[in-house]
């Protein structure tokens, strides 16, 4: 079964634009993280199990692009997509930026956060419940190793992203 995204809101004037700019910019970035993070953490594939060949559309609602995901290690994706054009999907997740890094790396409570409708999904539930336990078995933070790859001055903007967010927001349920 398989499920496109919708997107969000109407997008802006030069919207577009700006939603494919954002892609080509950011998709280095994506190819160099994923094949990093496959490379230190092998066993995440094994815990995905059948999932590995599952698409997955993770939508940060307040990014101009989504994120595309198939976590297999013979065929691995991870790529920017515009919000107009998302690609099919066999599960959704969708929520604000700083909720789904917390979510990687396993620093909110992902049941508390689709209950408080702060996170939806849709699709296939399972595949998403797989990855999510696969990413909470990982050893090490994610987030905090893509930082690192960019040196002090990832480790910075990151930082400056969750205080940011700490101060806005008040937790995940705000929108």
């Amino acid at each position: 079964m398989s499920f496109a995204a919708t997107p969000v809101s109407a997008p802006k004037i030069g919207g577009k634009l700006a939603s494919r700019l954002a892609c080509v910019i950011v998709q280095p970035i994506l190819t160099r993280l994923v094949h990093k993070i496959a490379h230190q953490h092998p066993s995440l594939f094994a815990r995905l199990g059948g999932h590995q060949a599952t698409d997955y559309l993770i939508d940060p609602v307040d990014l101009p692009f989504a994120l595309h995901l198939r976590p297999d290690p013979t065929a691995l994706i991870l790529r920017a997509v515009p919000r107009d054009t998302p690609p099919q999907a066999n599960a959704v997740i969708r929520g604000r930026f700083m909720l789904l890094l917390e979510l990687v790396d396993s620093e909110t409570d992902g049941d508390a956060a689709f209950f408080s409708r702060a996170l939806d999904i849709s699709g296939d539930t399972e595949a998403v419940v797989r990855l999510r336990n696969a990413l909470d078995d990982m050893d090490g933070s994610v987030v905090e190793e893509t930082a690192n790859m960019f040196g002090p001055a990832g480790r910075a903007i990151l930082a400056r992203l969750r205080r940011s967010y700490a101060q806005g927001a008040k937790g995940f349920g705000a929108r």
